[in-house]
């Protein structure tokens, strides 16, 4: 049973998600602000975060960002009436893996929990396969069709970024500062121009497309 900690200054909200967690299979904890989630994430480990952004004490941003200076893996979901760009960009930036914008079903947040999910199994498994394409972490090789694809250490770490996360959002910053060190010298300019190339050597692969998202970054969508 994979323990979920929701993170809710709405009580009935709260206890609401909570009883759909448990009526889905999993082990829900539920706290009521900012402070408390930390407190709590400090002894326990979660296999995924729902929190609001706007709560007393310690808001979601500060939540998200405090979190990952020390976990840079475990998935966080936002649910939010902050529905502007401006809010959801900032999230992306922090490190959050989804988006829920209030008021939302419940029967749409159980899918994007079991989703999420899908995707940190894959990302612990090394090994991701969509369509012709396989990625292997571990050996850092990807095959379409059974025949290699040349990639650079970069192209292969960044293919693998957007398929361990397909429908999530880079920007152009997040991808820098993971894949470029600080000291280098590479522009957002830079980024472009890796994934145009990582688009043109994955135009073979079938099962998925690296889109741009005007005024965001690109992300990875599934066929």
């Amino acid at each position: 049973m994979q323990n979920i900690l929701v993170v809710e200054d709405d009580k009935a909200l709260n206890q609401l998600i909570c009883a759909y967690l448990s009526d889905n299979g999993y082990k829900p904890t539920a706290c009521y602000d900012g402070l408390e989630a930390l407190r709590t994430v400090e002894n326990g480990r979660f296999a995924l975060i729902i929190s609001d952004i706007m709560m007393p004490t310690v808001d979601g941003f500060e939540l998200v960002q405090k979190i990952r200076l020390t976990d840079s893996a475990t998935p966080i979901l936002f649910l939010t009436a902050k529905d502007d760009k401006t809010s959801q960009l900032l999230g992306f930036k922090l490190g959050v893996d989804d988006y829920l914008v209030k008021p939302f079903d419940m029967d749409v947040l159980m899918l994007r929990v079991g989703a999420i999910l899908r995707r940190s199994q894959i990302e612990e498994s090394k090994e991701i396969c969509v369509g012709n394409l396989v990625l292997d972490k571990q050996e850092h090789t990807a095959y379409v069709d059974g025949e290699e694809l040349k990639l650079t250490v970069r192209e292969f770490d960044l293919l693998y970024k957007f398929l361990s996360y397909p429908k999530r959002t880079f920007t152009r910053s997040q991808l820098m500062d993971e894949f470029w060190d600080f000291n280098s010298s590479a522009m957002s300019r830079t980024v472009d121009v890796y994934l145009a190339r990582l688009r043109e050597k994955t135009a073979i692969c079938d099962g998925f497309e690296i889109v741009t998202v005007h005024g965001l970054g690109y992300k990875a969508v599934l066929k």
